[in-house]
């Protein structure tokens, strides 16, 4: 078998520091900006910046604009993910390792920040929501996706302003708005009041720890959420344990 021998040492090379190799563990687990991985590993964003150019060179990262702000992640590609993955199989795991600590300071900091920004922009969510893709388009495929009914329970995981509570739990006896914020709930409330919707109920709760029964639902639903969510394997395996 011939290898083409540039690339392999070039990556070898560039796994072979013990910043970018941190880069790496860190990128294994989540996706980070430049910024967050700079107050995780403490080093200086111009440094953490040259440490992820050479690993994108490498082609072992790869970078992706989000809003003003632009996140890393590991490569796509199936080799590059092998000699990941095996390079970081041989790297010692650590129960108190400062670079996992880190990355839960950081989950927190995006999770305190996104119930900042909800609390803010709670009377003019459906505006701002809309300015992002067609809502008409998005909800036809929701109903479509969704089916007639009847469903016998419907939950809203971050039911925002109850707008999915609006359009669908006529289909459903019972239905169920789960949303963190206040000022959301309370724009919600308004909302189905003012569609003369009866047997909604509207709770205070997080979508990681819903307090819902197991399969207890016929239609779960979690829309235009989980791109702020600092885990959203996370809150889509407990949506997926209240399901039927």
């Amino acid at each position: 078998m011939v290898l083409a021998a540039d690339p392999i040492v070039d990556s070898l090379r560039a796994v072979g520091e013990p910043t970018r190799l941190r880069v790496l563990g860190l990128l294994a687990v989540e996706e980070l900006s430049v910024m967050e991985l700079s107050r995780i590993l403490d080093q200086s964003q111009p440094r953490v910046s040259r440490h992820l150019k050479l690993l994108a060179d490498a082609g072992l990262i790869e970078r992706f604009p989000d809003g003003a702000r632009v996140f890393y992640r590991l490569s796509s590609d199936p080799r590059a993910r092998r000699l990941i993955d095996t390079v970081l199989d041989l790297a010692e795991d650590a129960e108190d390792d400062p670079d996992l600590i880190g990355l839960e300071t950081v989950r927190r900091e995006r999770d305190t920040e996104a119930a900042a920004y909800f609390e803010q922009v709670a009377p003019q969510w459906d505006r701002i929501r809309s300015r992002y893709v067609s809502e008409t388009a998005v909800e036809a495929a929701i109903e479509r996706a969704a089916g007639p009914g009847p469903f016998e329970r419907l939950v809203d995981l971050g039911t925002g302003s109850g707008r999915m509570l609006t359009l669908l739990a006529r289909r459903a006896r019972v239905s169920i708005g789960l949303d963190l914020s206040q000022n959301m709930l309370n724009i919600a409330r308004a909302n189905v009041s003012r569609a003369g919707l009866e047997r909604v109920e509207l709770r205070h709760g997080d979508i990681f720890a819903t307090r819902l029964p197991e399969r207890s639902a016929d239609l779960v639903l979690v829309h235009q959420v989980l791109h702020y969510l600092a885990d959203p394997a996370a809150a889509i395996a407990e949506a997926a344990g209240s399901a039927r």
